[in-house]
């Protein structure tokens, strides 16, 4: 079957966090795709809604089965399903773990230039923020970390925590199994609970794909919490469906205990059905929807390097999302994208809000049918002419 990928319905601005904007505006910001879903799901969800039974729902073995099954087949590593928590979102999950597993006034690690939202879990209940920043090889336009840097902050008694994005949002990095080792056995060494953020683990490029902290050797999993969801993979952000994985059962029941006292882990009516349906039948989707941002991807990097080369891109492979160096254009980021804006109506994330040195740094979604990608560029290369 032939998925689409091409159709824009740009209807749902209403009610869309993405489409909220000016008539003439085009968003290449939020990371929500403009494609439709793939059609087993709203099957899933049409035949759920026709029961007409809408009461109270309990988690199913077949969902455990069904994300257990998915992991094994699309990554080569399959989780225990005693391991798992549903839980109402990978967001809801952070921040339910950094209330239960720290402590007020503890401190918290990420790695910056990083997902903001990580910086809302952490500061609005209470705790510090402590960045072990990526370092930018500018010469090869890529990150590596500084685990010299990285040791020593987990080597703080005050640091409880540590938040891991894999892969890497926004700049588009998968970990290798070294570097995931590497940075779960200094957390065992410091005794930091380790919670990975594994939501854009599937729209990878690179021949192995990624590698699930959960698929780490067994002695480096006391102190993990993995958070997998089919939200970004499926654009079905709105079911609010995770799952969370906790190797160690006293941990899991902490972890556990803190999602159901916070009321984070019932479901709602979509919510199962519609992760049962994606990662059983949602392969095929999937492998499309690859080929369509590579495409996509090319699109842009050729157009950039042919139109205005001074916008660099960080070679990253994984997600929907490109992460650009605009060094050479300006040093003010706030000032080109809301310049990008106010002249053509495009609308690109300011690398700033992700922190470290996302001042740099502008991000583009991808995620969106040829005819808008195209119009996007066309309104990039016309307000970064009309900047300089």
């Amino acid at each position: 079957m032939k998925y689409d990928f091409e159709t824009l319905n740009k209807k749902r601005a209403g009610n869309s966090a993405k489409w909220d904007v000016g008539k003439n505006e085009l968003p290449m910001t939020i990371a929500d795709m403009d494609f439709p879903t793939a059609p087993e799901i709203v099957k899933a969800l049409q035949e759920k809604v026709a029961m007409g039974l809408f009461g109270y729902e309990e988690i199913p073995d077949e969902y455990r089965k069904a994300v257990a099954d998915w992991y094994e087949t699309e990554h080569g590593v399959r989780p225990k399903e005693d391991w798992m928590i549903f839980a109402t979102g990978v967001v809801p999950s952070i921040s339910s773990a950094v209330r239960r597993l720290t402590s007020l006034g503890d401190n918290v690690l990420v790695q910056a230039p990083v997902y903001n939202v990580f910086y809302n879990s952490i500061v609005n209940n209470g705790r510090h923020v402590v960045s072990n920043d990526l370092v930018y090889l500018k010469e090869s336009h890529q990150y590596v970390i500084d685990f010299n840097d990285l040791e020593e902050k987990l080597s703080d008694p005050l640091t409880n925590m540590m938040i891991l994005c894999n892969p890497h949002n926004p700049v588009g990095k998968i970990w290798t199994v070294e570097e995931l080792t590497k940075i779960a056995g200094l957390c065992l060494k410091y005794d930091i609970k380790l919670f990975s953020d594994e939501i854009h683990c599937d729209i990878t490029f690179n021949k192995d794909g990624y590698n699930p902290v959960f698929g780490l050797e067994d002695k480096y999993l006391k102190n993990v919490v993995v958070a997998v969801s089919p939200s970004k993979t499926f654009n079905v952000a709105a079911f609010h469906a995770s799952t969370v994985i906790v190797p160690d059962s006293n941990l899991r029941a902490q972890v556990s205990r803190g999602l159901n006292s916070e009321e984070l882990a019932e479901p709602n009516l979509v919510a199962v059905p519609g992760t049962i349906a994606a990662y059983t039948k949602g392969h095929e989707w999937l492998q499309q929807l690859k080929q369509k941002v590579l495409a996509n991807r090319k699109l842009v990097l050729d157009f950039l390097a042919e139109n205005i080369p001074d916008i660099k891109w960080v070679e990253g492979e994984a997600t929907y999302l490109l992460w650009f160096d605009v060094s050479q254009i300006t040093e003010d980021v706030d000032e080109l994208t809301d310049f990008i804006r106010q002249d053509t109506g495009l609308i690109v994330t300011p690398g700033d809000v992700y922190g470290g040195d996302g001042q740099h740094f502008i991000r583009m979604n991808i995620a969106s049918p040829t005819e808008m990608i195209q119009d996007g560029l066309d309104r990039l290369k016309k307000a970064i002419n009309d900047y300089k």
